[in-house]
């Protein structure tokens, strides 16, 4: 019998992730790495979780851009 999921589709269908901090978004994604590096999905929730995933990895690749162009403002002096 396959191992429930921590991250469930329903936790994953919510399509607001502005307001998700980078901490949280980091973690979540992990989550989602671990259940699909397991194997054992159904294809429906594989996809689902692979869809999440890449609102998550775009969400942390926008806030570490967004802190880059902060720390250069700051280190530039404007």
């Amino acid at each position: 019998m396959p191992k429930k999921s921590s991250v469930t589709p329903s936790e994953t269908a919510a399509p607001e992730t502005t307001e998700v901090s980078f901490e949280a978004a980091y973690r979540e994604l992990e989550q989602i790495v671990a259940r699909l590096e397991q194997g054992d999905l159904p294809l429906e929730q594989a996809i689902e979780l692979h869809t999440r995933g890449q609102q998550l990895a775009s969400l942390c690749a926008t806030q570490l851009d967004h802190a880059e162009l902060k720390v250069k403002k700051l280190e530039s002096g404007d």
